[in-house]
């Protein structure tokens, strides 16, 4: 029996009750930071020293890559072009100003206040990249009603485990493979385990892409592709730490590019291109760089991991993505555990190799600011000596690059779990019945939830695929349909 997908009541009410809540919240914490305070600006104060030109390109390029990116690479199928950018516009803006205040309390928040800068709002678009990587896994298969639920839980359990990692265990993550990837992925699993439909393991007649459908995921890529520098970078350490990250990424990129196309190639039975791989395996080799991007790891490196990455990518999406819906419950629909996990583990695992073979010899002096965890703690008589060197350096902790090895590790462990039972309990709260969640037979449907034009194509006695190379198939090609 069909459930009620109508938004009029369920939609309005979230969305009021978030929004008075938001402004109750808005009004009692957040305020200005020094750098948008018009107290604190005088005649020694200089206008170009403001941070607001250090991080708003970064923050600019971001948010090309969550609003324009991902809204057009999650418009791939042929009848849910409007679900797939709109829902990717609405969740994102929800997710954006509920991380402005989640993360504010944890990082930002002091004398009784959270202090608003470009900065935060940086913060809060990678956090927002989380709940859109996510999103992939169930995309089709929800109501902007559930995908709104999913950003305001994700995103809490998010800023926590974030807080947690870096403040206790104490990282390197400057590409936020560990926070970042793995985090959404595996959330995103966990919320799709959840949500099991078992009919879609045979395909669905909507599930589809088109020539138009195909174009437009496409340049979702390539906005992703030409900003993703942008996104490992924007956090790292300005000069000499920022500039490798931008050359590893770039690197990376271009590596599982290339290869990707080759693979796409040789692996199609009628040596063609698969336009599938093109909009995903490409991106592979920016997530795979992301642990060590500002690390010296040599630009050899950066352009092997992206070949790595890209081969694991591509092959966990003709064989691990079947095998995850087939036998394990997990129908992962956009194959965010081939762009996000697995690269996420090759690329953490290059970070903990980075660390292991970081040496004097090769950073000199500055390795205490790359791996800042490894500075001497304070009272150390060398770390005075190294003050001398590179004034600023703050004390650290005095870890050798085993033990910080080790706590790479524990930070796997502890964000790959933490994400698996937040998605579960999350998926567990998006099954309940007044979500508005669409039926089998609706799901990959725009009409569902939108008033469509008259030109939009309806789909009348198309065959439902019954294998999954068959439902590859199908997805690649324009099937004719009568309106």
């Amino acid at each position: 029996m069909r459930g009620s997908t109508s938004l009029q009541v369920r939609l309005p009410a979230l969305v009021l009750v978030s929004e008075v809540v938001m402004i109750v919240l808005y009004a009692v914490f957040v305020t200005y930071d020094d750098n948008a305070n018009a107290k604190m600006q005088n005649n020694a104060t200089n206008p170009m020293e403001n941070s607001l030109y250090r991080d708003y390109p970064y923050f600019a390029d971001v948010q090309v890559m969550i609003f324009v990116g991902f809204g057009c690479l999650l418009a791939f199928f042929r009848f849910y072009g409007f679900s797939g950018m709109v829902f990717n516009f609405l969740t994102a803006t929800f997710a954006i100003q509920w991380a402005i205040l989640v993360q504010g309390f944890f990082q930002f928040y002091y004398a009784g206040k959270i202090h608003l800068g470009v900065v935060n709002l940086l913060n809060a678009e990678f956090a927002c990249a989380v709940v859109l990587i996510s999103f992939g896994a169930v995309l089709g298969k929800t109501s902007p009603v559930q995908l709104l639920v999913m950003a305001l839980l994700e995103i809490p359990l998010f800023s926590v485990t974030e807080w947690v990692v870096l403040k206790y265990i104490r990282i390197t993550d400057a590409g936020g493979s560990i926070l970042i990837h793995l985090f959404a992925c595996y959330f995103g699993l966990g919320v799709t385990f959840m949500l099991y439909r078992p009919s879609l393991n045979k395909g669905h007649s909507k599930e589809m892409t088109s020539y138009q459908s195909d174009i437009l995921s496409l340049m979702g890529t390539l906005f992703l592709w030409v900003f993703w520098p942008s996104f490992n970078s924007a956090l790292t350490s300005k000069g000499d730490d920022q500039h490798r990250a931008v050359l590893h990424t770039f690197l990376g990129l271009s590596s599982s590019t290339i290869t990707a196309f080759a693979l796409s190639a040789v692996f199609n039975k009628r040596g063609k291109l698969t336009m599938a791989d093109i909009q995903n395996v490409t991106l592979a080799g920016g997530v795979t760089v992301g642990a060590s991007v500002d690390m010296m790891i040599s630009p050899v490196a950066a352009y092997a991991l992206g070949i790595m990455g890209c081969t694991a990518c591509f092959f966990g999406y003709k064989y691990l993505t079947p095998f995850l819906a087939n036998h394990m419950r997990i129908q992962d629909q956009c194959g965010i555990h081939n762009l996000h996990g697995l690269t996420g583990l090759i690329s953490s695992l290059a970070g903990i190799c980075a660390i292991l073979l970081a040496t004097e010899e090769t950073y000199g002096p500055s390795m205490y600011q790359i791996f800042s965890h490894r500075a001497p703690p304070e009272g150390d008589p060398k770390l005075q000596e190294l003050q001398r060197l590179i004034p600023g350096l703050k004390p650290g902790l005095g870890r050798t690059g085993q033990e910080q090895a080790l706590y790479q590790v524990a930070a796997i462990f502890s964000t790959v779990a933490a994400s698996a039972v937040g998605g579960l309990l999350t998926g567990w709260v998006m099954k309940l019945p007044f979500m508005a969640a669409p039926s089998d037979e609706d799901c990959f449907d725009d009409e569902l939830f939108f008033d469509v034009p008259s030109d939009f194509a309806r789909v009348e006695g198309l065959k439902t695929p019954t294998s999954f190379d068959e439902k590859i198939q199908m997805s690649s090609m324009n099937t004719t349909v009568e309106t």
